[in-house]
């Protein structure tokens, strides 16, 4: 039975100002799923140095399955700063491990195993990557949930990348600030309800997820939309805050939930995510 909730894509390290963590969209979604009782697996690759066996070590000590390859190129760094609200920016360093995922049989066989995978546009940077990503979803049963968390980093990005996502996604993820890069790219107007739903339609979507950091999240499927605001904590930062949000709401939906019910599971995983240091 098709069990497995695939991260597939970036891992690497988050340079924070106070050390680094263990990061990258796709892991820290397998690792929230796992928090909250899914099978999440991470797959992505490493190079043959220090840092990779720190991110195999850190990821057994975590308890998170995983699927990593180790290539010939160096382990993925990340300078992060924050800024006063706790809010973080990126710069990614490029030609890493993570930018050339080979495909084989193995990873195969693991999707053939998935009930849900997620992927985003940015380790579709690199035509490596980018080719095992296609070839992982096309291995994948008819069943499986296949989410497309945008998540757009600095100017690797293209409207090829988006669209060639959408078109074989079931869940779009999308933060207020992509939206206003992607509404305009795409065509697409109106206020946020409108725009979900101008998406929706177009590409055949089940739901189309859009967070709006303070001022709370807003899901739209078919048949119904769903708004709620932030969960008030204290917080440390938001780093990886949305992967723990789009880990909810995949594993109430794949349970059953109601859209409501995996909205809600979605926003409360993204406070309790906000309330520590990193993103895992």
């Amino acid at each position: 039975m098709a069990d497995k909730i695939i991260g597939l894509g970036e891992i690497l390290w988050d340079m924070l100002p106070t050390g680094k963590a263990l990061g990258g969209a796709p892991a820290n979604f397998a690792y929230h799923a796992t928090r909250l009782g899914g099978a999440g697996v991470a797959v992505s690759a490493v190079g043959s140095d220090v840092l990779g066996d720190e991110i195999v070590d850190l990821l057994a000590e975590k308890g998170l399955a995983a699927h990593i390859e180790r290539v010939t190129y160096p382990t993925g760094t990340v300078a992060v700063t924050l800024d006063e609200r706790g809010v973080p920016s990126y710069e990614i360093c490029e030609g890493v491990a993570w930018d050339n995922i080979p495909y084989t049989y193995a990873m195969q066989n693991l999707a053939e195993d998935a009930a849900a995978v997620c992927f985003g546009s940015l380790a579709q940077r690199s035509e490596v990557s980018g080719t095992t990503i296609q070839s992982f979803i096309a291995a994948l049963p008819p069943a499986c949930l296949k989410v497309f968390d945008i998540n757009l980093r600095q100017h690797y990005y293209s409207q090829e990348i988006i669209e060639r996502s959408l078109q074989i996604a079931d869940i779009l993820k999308i933060n207020d600030e992509e939206m206003e890069i992607v509404a305009p790219m795409l065509g697409v107007e109106g206020d946020d309800a409108a725009r979900c739903r101008a998406l929706l339609s177009r590409y055949g979507l089940q739901a189309v997820v859009l967070t709006r950091g303070a001022k709370g999240s807003l899901v739209v499927s078919a048949t119904e939309a769903d708004e709620r605001g932030v969960v008030d904590v204290e917080v440390v930062d938001t780093v990886g805050a949305g992967d723990a949000f789009t880990a909810g709401f995949v594993v109430a939906w794949l349970r059953g939930d109601t859209l409501a019910e995996a909205h809600k599971l979605a926003t409360e995983s993204s406070a309790y995510a906000c309330t520590l240091k990193g993103a895992m």
